[in-house]
């Protein structure tokens, strides 16, 4: 645990290579969630892997004010954490709500990041108008969150669209999904929510452009509504690789692991 600007985070070191990557997990996961797809990672001796749980997720702390849970406040810890490790220049490797905070570092601290990949991320909604409906959305879901509990929610989010594709996978790692979303808090989820969702946050769209860093772009197949933003993405970042993976959907990470391991990996060492 690293205490942070009066919270605690927790974090979880793999290896001790020369080269730092930090994993940002996605809404209702944890740090754990990519070590699977670590396995398949070429060259594994070249980097520290730096896991994290964010606030409200994993053992990470669950504070009782949405605001501390902004993105403005997410980015500001995520730099003390890496000061503290002596890190000047990092790998950022982000997923869906670990994306979008990916991005927002980038673009506040474009010194840290020497290499980015976004998987099945957004910079976030264009219009005052787009984030004010996600907004209203996300407050009557936190609400739903606190007054029925964890257990109610994975049952309603395992259900969307967005995750249709991992009904494919195998019984028993559609168990182990379900565990770990279980073990999160309700007060962490709604205020996760609230803070650092997708109507709350800036938009990023305007920052593309001026990406600095070397950038991978990875969105699943049958994920249309993330093939869409990425394609829209790479034609405005001068320095950013597109790959459309076939046969996946949102969570490439869980759903392929092998493949996007080998992907990742192929990337951050040329």
């Amino acid at each position: 645990m690293m205490e942070v600007n009066g919270v605690s985070y927790h974090l979880e070191t793999i290896g001790d290579g020369p080269t730092p990557i930090l994993w940002l997990h996605g809404f209702t996961g944890t740090g754990n969630n990519i070590k699977e797809a670590l396995t398949f990672f070429k060259n594994q001796g070249e980097y520290t892997f730096i896991l994290l749980d964010f606030l409200g997720h994993g053992k990470s702390a669950i504070p009782a004010d949405p605001g501390r849970y902004s993105m403005e406040n997410t980015v500001e810890d995520i730099k003390v954490i890496l000061d503290r490790m002596g890190i000047a220049k990092i790998f950022l490797v982000g997923y869906s709500m670990g994306g979008r905070v990916a991005l927002a570092f980038t673009a506040t601290y474009p010194s840290f990041v020497e290499k980015l990949v976004l998987e099945s991320a957004s910079p976030g909604l264009r219009t005052e108008e787009e984030r004010c409906e996600r907004r209203n959305a996300d407050n009557r879901l936190a609400m739903r969150i606190r007054e029925n509990g964890v257990e109610d929610f994975v049952e309603y989010w395992t259900s969307i669209p967005l995750f249709e594709t991992q009904f494919l996978l195998s019984e028993d790692k559609q168990r182990r999904i379900k565990e770990q979303r279980l073990q999160n808090s309700p007060v962490g989820l709604a205020n996760s929510l609230l803070g650092i969702g997708t109507g709350s946050q800036s938009s990023y769209w305007e920052s593309l452009e001026d990406c600095t860093a070397k950038v991978l772009l990875l969105a699943g197949e049958k994920d249309t509504k993330f093939v869409g933003i990425a394609e829209n993405m790479k034609n405005l970042m001068k320095n950013a690789v597109y790959v459309k993976i076939s046969d996946v959907g949102h969570a490439i990470h869980v759903e392929q692991p092998r493949k996007f391991g080998k992907i990742v990996s192929e990337f951050l060492s040329k």
